[in-house]
């Protein structure tokens, strides 16, 4: 599948333009009538969000016939909230949710259920939500394959021991995805530390996943153990790479480190050997799955599940879907299924190590 890519610039006149679609759908009278309404978080907590989600929901949306809004709320819950709106106006009656916190995402999803609407928790479950069903890869499994991978790297460099120390920067703590990841992470890595096969370090989580926010916690983790840190579990690429950034400015070698989401600056790192792997979440099945949730929705039906996920005391139904390690050996599998151009990865310094 060939997947869109927006160059930088194309990123930055879309965010402009989305935030003023935003300000007139919040005050101006809906001309467009619309059966979907997709809400995304930001457009610094990943790539993704604006390179694959929105067009690959959208791509998924409209082969089967139905109408649609997608939005992206820049990082802002009221603006999320006002898009919502709009949407209602709109005449929509199913949302597709991306959670940016649990209060005002959870209020969104109940403006649709309690009109006899129907929402869907995307990528992210929203805590104390009304939603029909959680469309997310399986993050428990994501975090294993973070620790997985760290460890692997640990063993490969001959720094595994009682005395290797492992700092982790979980991911942004209003998403409740991170609580997932992290409770991969320690399935893993908890036994083993209480063993004393592996020493625990600094832990934090990052608030927004903000490479700036992800940089200064882990300085501060690097000064707090006199740069004795032997393994670094990232959350996702983003956070990987302020990790990598603190580590060259500070003129130390590679670590083993965990990233995610298969960004083209986490497969630089990863083949330029700072980065051990990513974890690859394919969004064209994730965007997929949510479209055909909404279908089945519209039409009366009940979503593909998979099992469930608790949310509080309740089951909540879920299709989880699987995830890939990625590292030197097999990234090269990215530009053949169309993830990422290696136009875009092997270029520049980076060039040297994709042949």
């Amino acid at each position: 599948m060939k997947k869109l890519v927006l160059r930088a610039g194309l990123v930055a006149v879309l965010c402009a333009g989305i935030a003023t679609v935003l300000v007139s759908a919040a005050t101006a009278k809906p001309t467009k009538s619309y059966q979907v309404c997709v809400l995304l978080p930001d457009t610094k907590s990943s790539v993704r969000w604006v390179q694959f989600d929105a067009p690959d929901i959208a791509k998924a949306l409209k082969a089967a016939g139905v109408t649609y809004s997608i939005n992206n709320a820049l990082n802002d819950p009221l603006k999320q909230k006002a898009q919502a709106q709009a949407c209602l106006a709109a005449g929509a009656t199913v949302v597709i949710e991306t959670a940016l916190d649990n209060g005002s995402a959870a209020s969104i999803e109940k403006l649709f259920t309690s009109k006899g609407g129907h929402a869907i928790d995307y990528d992210r479950q929203v805590t104390g939500g009304s939603a029909s069903v959680y469309v997310t890869f399986d993050g428990v499994a994501v975090g294993a394959a973070q620790a997985n991978g760290v460890i692997a790297g640990m063993k490969a460099k001959g720094t595994y021991s009682k005395s290797a120390t492992v700092a982790e920067l979980w991911g942004g703590q209003t998403d409740q995805n991170a609580f997932w990841f992290k409770s991969g992470n320690d399935k893993v890595l908890n036994p083993l530390f209480k063993s004393g096969a592996l020493k625990k370090g600094p832990q934090q989580f990052v608030p927004d996943w903000d490479a700036t926010n992800a940089a200064t916690i882990f300085n501060q983790m690097l000064v707090k153990t006199s740069n004795n840190i032997q393994g670094i579990i990232a959350a996702n690429d983003n956070i990987a790479g302020a990790v990598v950034a603190d580590l060259k400015a500070k003129h130390l070698k590679p670590i083993p480190l965990s990233g995610q989401d298969t960004t083209a600056q986490g497969v630089q790192n990863i083949i330029s050997g700072w980065q051990s792997g990513t974890v690859y979440k394919f969004v064209p099945d994730e965007a997929n799955a949510a479209a055909a949730s909404a279908v089945a929705l519209i039409k009366g039906q009940t979503p593909k599940t998979n099992g469930f996920r608790l949310n509080g005391k309740k089951k909540e139904p879920t299709l989880a879907l699987p995830v890939k390690w990625i590292t030197k050996s097999n990234y090269k599998q990215l530009f053949t299924q169309g993830w990422l151009k290696k136009s875009e990865v092997c270029i520049g310094a980076y060039a040297q190590y994709c042949k």
